[in-house]
């Protein structure tokens, strides 16, 4: 039989009766759940971004910021709409990304109510007037990501943008990853390049 963490077996047992579970990697991680996000009831999707939003209006970092950066969902990541609208009831300045004619960087510009968007390099909507803001004046950076592990490692959708930008900030600038359940895993595989999240706020 197989014993301990070094997998010694007993004597003349073979050694094709060990499989190792080889971890997924980045792409493998992010297609599946890229399909899962996609194919995700649509009512179980509000429902779960209903719970994040009110864990996140709970949240004492959010209660304190005055500027906070949300994402414009897309492609069925946790929405943040309700979130963005109660946001601004109760008095926050909302900013989104603008991405960079570059594709690589982002900025962040102010969200007012109803501002025209269209759609920005990837899809994402992002508003047309671009009043831009500082990213040292952000009191919060709401994060989306394909996947989390509990350490608040990272996976986007591989073109490094938010990791650029969440570089740009100090070190102990506040960031909270949204995600589902399924977005959770046990242990994501980083390079050097990759930005972790302070907090995740999960349903």
């Amino acid at each position: 039989k197989v014993e301990g963490r070094s997998g010694s077996m007993a004597n003349g047992e073979r050694s094709r009766t060990v499989s190792v579970v080889e971890p997924l990697t980045k792409p493998q991680i992010r297609s599946k759940i890229l399909l899962r996000l996609k194919t995700q009831k649509e009512e179980d999707r509000n429902r779960k971004s209903k719970l994040i939003k009110d864990k996140l209006l709970r949240n004492k970092v959010f209660k304190k910021a005055k500027i906070v950066m949300f994402y414009v969902a897309f492609g069925g990541e946790v929405n943040t709409e309700e979130m963005i609208r109660e946001a601004k009831k109760i008095g926050k300045l909302i900013c989104v990304p603008i991405c960079g004619k570059d594709k690589e960087t982002m900025q962040p510009a102010m969200l007012v109510d109803h501002a025209k968007l269209k759609k920005g390099p990837y899809g994402v909507l992002e508003p047309v007037a671009e009043a831009l803001v500082k990213p040292e004046d952000l009191d919060l950076v709401i994060v989306p990501g394909v996947a989390f592990d509990k350490k608040g490692r990272r996976l986007g959708r591989g073109k490094g943008c938010y990791d650029r930008f969440l570089s740009t900030l100090s070190d102990d600038a506040p960031s909270i990853g949204l995600a589902f359940d399924f977005q959770i895993l046990p242990l994501i595989p980083t390079t050097n390049h990759d930005v972790s999240v302070k907090k995740i706020i999960f349903s």
